[in-house]
């Protein structure tokens, strides 16, 4: 047996955290637009087919590639490893599992070195690297700085109809269960990943899929992300916003969530908790307490539960999908009105926020 081996197969890659995503957008003057203008990102580069770009405080070369094509959709989650031989051990241990994998030593994308993506279990596209280009980091740079500041990526939200398939997998690729949401009959609606110490660094929510539900990037406060609402009004955008801001109960992070051009949603997030000792122990919410998504605020829209961005095979296919046959969460918990709730214990089902139209 080698050092790269284990009982079971090969070793799996030591994962560092969410990097990059890849996101296919049809009109890249208008996501440039969005992202850039509205929302402050820097660009490191771009061309006539893609623009990298970064928060404020990340080193490597970009979080977020805005790719032209034909189909708004996501074509790739990366994740950063700790060495290169974690590449090779991503590769190998995909590969043992019956997953398509394709390796480009120059890399997918610019600025990312010797790559490797896979079809996962889940049918998403996955890419795992080490190196990478250094660009400046504008931590210091607070003349840049805008009052709703993006710093840092934090997460991505997938759509599977199978949540505890995923959470197995991803357990054994690494990753640990900070959070979850269940009920009495054992059927699992949504779980949060790590790999860095925060809440997650993925987070699988049930549905129809393979989808991505969202992209998320950190700000340092509240503060910022009311400034942001409050930019997209002052430019008569404020339709861009689907839901909140609010609190979460689930992660305890304070949250925006906003459509781009495309429809791809993006989470704007700060404030969630450290989770990094080897014994954090997990929270479970149940399915019918109804501040695990909002601790206070507004009801969650059923958009949010429907509604998500299609993932492309490694051949730059859209994914078919597959159905959730568990039963939904927003089945269970949201009424033909689309805004009433349950509560656990309740006899009555009704409105968070007083009768609405």
């Amino acid at each position: 047996m080698t050092v790269s081996e284990t009982p079971a197969g090969p070793m799996p890659p030591d994962i560092v955290r969410c990097a990059y995503l890849d996101l296919v957008v049809t009109d890249l003057a208008r996501a440039r637009a969005f992202y850039v203008d509205v929302l402050g990102m820097v660009v490191t580069e771009e061309d006539d087919e893609a623009i990298y770009l970064r928060t404020l405080e990340e080193f490597i070369h970009h979080n977020l590639v805005l790719r032209k094509g034909p189909v708004a959709a996501a074509a790739a989650f990366s994740y950063r490893v700790r060495t290169p031989e974690d590449v090779d051990r991503a590769e190998a241990w995909f590969a043992a599992r019956g997953c398509r994998t394709e390796r480009r030593g120059g890399g997918f994308a610019k600025g990312i070195g010797d790559s490797v993506r896979v079809t996962d279990p889940l049918g998403f596209p996955y890419e795992f690297f080490y190196e990478v280009t250094h660009v400046e980091r504008l931590a210091w740079r607070y003349d840049l700085y805008t009052p709703g500041a993006l710093v840092r990526l934090d997460h991505f939200n997938q759509v599977t109809p199978d949540v505890p398939a995923g959470r197995k997998y991803l357990e054994e690729l690494g990753f640990r269960v900070t959070e979850d949401i269940k009920d009495d009959e054992g059927t699992t609606y949504a779980a949060w990943l790590r790999r860095k110490d925060t809440v997650h660094d993925t987070a699988l929510t049930g549905g129809d899929g393979p989808r991505l539900h969202h992209i998320a990037f950190a700000t340092h406060e509240k503060h910022n992300i009311l400034s942001i609402c409050d930019k997209l009004g002052a430019l008569r955008m404020s339709d861009v916003i689907e839901r909140g801001p609010g609190r979460h109960g689930v992660s305890n992070a304070f949250y925006l969530y906003i459509r781009d051009p495309d429809g791809h949603r993006v989470e704007i997030y700060t404030q969630d908790y450290y989770t990094g000792d080897p014994d954090n122990p997990t929270v479970t919410w149940d399915v019918h307490d109804n501040q695990r998504r909002d601790w206070w605020g507004n009801p969650v829209v059923p958009s949010w539960y429907t509604e998500a961005s299609p993932v492309l095979d490694l051949d730059g296919n859209p994914q078919p999908l597959v159905k959730r046959t568990d039963s939904s969460e927003m089945a269970v918990t949201v009424g033909a009105d689309g805004f009433s709730y349950t509560r656990k214990g309740d006899e009555d089902q009704g409105f968070k926020l007083g009768a609405s139209l």
